[in-house]
């Protein structure tokens, strides 16, 4: 049987250079070998990482590439999500991955050390213990969005210099009606679907909240 390919990340992201696309490709056997360690990524979506998390995780990129120079904490990494993907499609930009998990943090570094990124910083620390400065707090599903904004509380750079004010930019589904109303006249909501044609896109969404 034939490893899953990250054919479907080159389809939507055909500008991607090709050490680019080498580092997209190692991807699948750097997380099943992790994987099988240290239990980062669902079992059953294992086959499905390059849809269900890489993708998902570049939906990020396709809604605003960061701008060179700019610094990105992804808060509750994970094993990597999304902040691997986006610091394999941004080289120019420098990525902290935190989360208070020891071992998923070993993944975390453990996957760009074999991929070779220069850009990323694994961090094993809760997220309000993290100093620093950032353009931006990017999260995939780890929290609701006042814990976010509250994690975020400190961490955000005034000066501008990508196209939209600095701040958090997370991605979630299901119903966010409750979570957003806190937050409803500045928070921005986009439907992945209209980025990504897969059924898994259809109740996924990318909350944009401006925080400065």
């Amino acid at each position: 049987m034939s490893l899953p390919s990250a054919d479907i990340i080159f389809h939507y992201f055909p500008g991607l250079s090709t050490e680019q696309r080498e580092q997209m490709s190692q991807l699948y056997s750097l997380y099943e070998e992790w994987n099988a360690q240290i239990n980062v990524v669902s079992r059953k979506d294992i086959d499905q990482l390059y849809e269900r998390h890489i993708l998902h995780s570049l939906a990020i990129f396709k809604f605003m590439p960061f701008a060179s120079g700019s610094r990105v904490l992804d808060i509750g990494t994970g094993g990597g999500f999304p902040g691997i993907p986006l610091a394999i499609a941004h080289p120019e930009v420098q990525f902290v991955l935190s989360d208070s998990i020891g071992k998923k943090i070993k993944v975390v570094q453990g996957v760009a050390d074999a991929i070779g990124l220069k850009n990323v910083t694994a961090v094993h620390e809760r997220s309000e213990k993290i100093k620093g400065q950032f353009d931006f707090v990017v999260s995939r599903a780890v929290a609701d969005l006042s814990e976010l904004v509250q994690w975020s509380d400190g961490k955000i750079k005034k000066q501008q210099q990508n196209a939209l004010p600095n701040g958090l930019i997370c991605l979630k589904g299901g119903d966010l009606k409750e979570e957003l109303t806190p937050f409803k006249k500045r928070a921005q909501v986009f439907e992945l679907s209209h980025y990504f044609q897969e059924e898994f896109f259809q109740t996924k969404r990318l909350v944009y909240l401006p925080l400065v």
